[in-house]
């Protein structure tokens, strides 16, 4: 080859990396498939988010709706996916869970996927009736004391993540309390209302409306620090900082792309979405959903989900649940 030629051609050969980080992904539309029905907050959630990246990246963004399963049918389109960037996965800390809960899936939850970012937390509550003698969560856990095995905390389905977070607080505390799965959020309400059970755990944006109406009190939060949506409910581990050390539960989601994914369209991908978490109009529509707008790595996204695998795998084993 020509010296000028071979010059031109390492020129070109050197900046094709360049040209993968500018260009990651083509023209073609990007789909992100939702292991929930649409309306709900995870589903609003992503939507406010593909939102806002189509307008910055140009580029449409197709929501596709897969529920059941567990999440299970979802996730393993994504994972069988071609790995370009084009189709993702709307993770959550239900897929940590659906990975403690089946002894065998058709997919490696964590080998399987190329972690993106994260996209919100969600707060959980304990929660009693607005007309509960109940005012206080010391008195809920004083009454669970002094009367073992009386004291009934309803939730959703055995396996979710309320479901879960209530096993792991009665452990947490020490209290001797019956967990009583319902089907579904307006049966628990239902149930907490109608006082079939003393109080609930619940993720607190699909109940706030009922909260903020005086319909149900919120006792404390179950994260780390106290959501901005009720300044003056207390945090679990403020309550009892001695039985509730390092105790923190909180749902979430993310975005995942099939394994092998090359990390420039990751990197994109994960610029994108970090950059519309950071807009104001979506934080504040998260916001307004009782959803807290929080981006990552994908490092940090990977370690949150193992994590969560590991602890909700051994809440699974410590309360007898049947592994599917």
């Amino acid at each position: 080859m020509h010296r000028r030629n071979f010059s031109r051609a390492l020129v070109a050969f050197s900046a094709l990396p360049l040209l993968a980080q500018a260009q990651p992904l083509s023209s073609r539309p990007i789909r992100i498939v939702v292991p929930f029905g649409a309306g709900g907050v995870a589903d609003l959630t992503i939507r406010s988010v593909a939102q806002k990246m189509t307008e910055s990246m140009g580029q449409s963004i197709v929501i596709e709706n897969k529920p059941g399963a567990g999440g299970v049918v979802a996730a393993d389109t994504v994972a069988k996916a071609a790995p370009d960037g084009h189709t993702l996965f709307l993770m959550s800390n239900g897929t940590a869970v659906t990975a403690g809960l089946f002894k065998s899936l058709p997919y490696d939850t964590v080998n399987d996927f190329a972690p993106v970012s994260t996209l919100g937390f969600f707060d959980l509550a304990v929660l009693v009736a607005a007309d509960s003698k109940i005012q206080s969560l010391q008195e809920l856990i004083a009454q669970a004391k002094s009367q073992p095995g009386k004291i009934n905390i309803g939730t959703i389905n055995i396996g979710s993540t309320q479901h879960l977070a209530a096993e792991l607080f009665k452990t947490t505390l020490g209290i001797d309390v019956q967990v009583v799965p319902f089907n579904g959020t307006p049966a628990v309400v239902n149930a907490l209302r109608g006082k079939q059970v003393n109080a609930a755990v619940e993720i607190l944006a699909p109940v706030l409306a009922q909260v903020t109406g005086k319909a149900l009190r919120a006792l404390a939060v179950m994260g780390d620090k106290r959501t901005p949506t009720l300044p003056a409910v207390p945090t679990v581990a403020e309550v009892d900082p001695a039985a509730s050390k390092g105790f923190s539960v909180a749902s979430w989601n993310a975005l995942a792309a099939p394994s092998k994914t090359p990390a420039p369209v990751i990197a994109r991908l994960n610029k994108e979405v970090n950059a519309a978490l950071a807009s104001p109009e979506v934080a504040k529509r998260l916001r307004d959903l009782g959803v807290e707008a929080r981006g990552s790595t994908p490092e940090q996204q990977g370690a949150l989900l193992t994590g969560d695998i590991k602890r909700w795998s051994e809440v699974i084993q410590r309360a007898g649940i049947p592994r599917q």
